[in-house]
């Protein structure tokens, strides 16, 4: 019998009912700017899609000329609920949301195994959400693929970039890191803080700390990883929940960076 994780925040971070949830998502691509770009990696915000949705649209409308290429999407995020040491797998064969079950890559789950940092948890995934929010617009913008889903706790970004290596493919493999910025500050406050995290991912300046980024570990794994393979970061957007749907004096971050394999620059 097949081992399913079943969502946990819909409903709350975003639609439950898929006729709904479909909606909306595919309403923040088609309102998203578009950047003629063809990512290897995207790291996207992952708040309620109320607050972030129109963000991480930015990010996820890139993939659709490139989306009948892509198989498999390896995709990390910070483990909010339950103490990771290491990276976690969620030790599933399958994800589910509304839209559908997402088969996970048991050979890929396999291949990082071999890692001494790389874990088994069910109950770290069980309930979190910073995956979890990421897999409607996969579904919405990509055909068929599997799933690689990391929960990233006490670790290194020395670990992080060693598991993209070892799972870094070809154009088949997206990687997506999960990741807000700055959390509760002042809007003027946030504004000057993450424009600063930003600029520290766009120059390659490690290490993100997760005062500045929940994720700031899988940045900074993905940070090391772009560099070694000559990526080229782009910034998307850059908002908070003051710019979309929060009150201004106490503030999340969000940004969409995109890496290419290329040097162009973003039109």
């Amino acid at each position: 019998m097949q081992n399913i994780r079943s969502a946990a925040v819909a409903g709350m971070f975003y639609p439950s009912n898929p006729h709904a949830l479909l909606h909306q998502v595919q309403t923040f691509l088609h309102d998203a700017r578009q950047y003629k770009l063809a990512p290897k990696a995207l790291i996207v915000p992952h708040a309620g899609y109320v607050y972030s949705g129109e963000i991480a649209a930015t990010a996820y409308v890139t993939l659709l000329p490139i989306a009948s290429r892509i198989r498999r999407v390896i995709l990390m995020g910070p483990a909010h609920r339950i103490a990771v040491l290491g990276l976690a797998l969620p030790g599933t064969d399958a994800f589910d949301t509304p839209l559908g079950q997402i088969m996970i890559d048991a050979d890929a789950a396999r291949t990082i195994s071999k890692f001494p940092f790389v874990c088994t948890s069910t109950a770290a995934h069980a309930e979190e959400h910073s995956l979890e929010v990421q897999l409607p617009f996969l579904q919405s913008v990509l055909t068929d693929f599997t799933l690689l889903p990391l929960l990233v706790g006490k670790a290194t970004a020395d670990e992080v970039a060693d598991v993209l290596e070892c799972l870094w493919g070809g154009e088949e493999t997206l990687i997506v890191i999960s990741s807000d910025l700055s959390h509760y500050l002042p809007y003027p406050a946030a504004k000057i803080t993450d424009e600063k995290t930003v600029q520290s991912i766009l120059n390659f300046e490690q290490p993100i700390s997760h005062e500045r980024a929940c994720g700031g570990t899988p940045i900074s794994g993905l940070m090391l990883a772009a560099k070694h393979h000559h990526l080229t970061p782009h910034l998307l957007d850059l908002r908070n929940s003051g710019d979309t749907a929060g009150m201004r004096d106490h503030v999340v971050g969000y940004a969409s960076l995109a890496y290419t394999e290329d040097s162009h620059h973003v039109h």
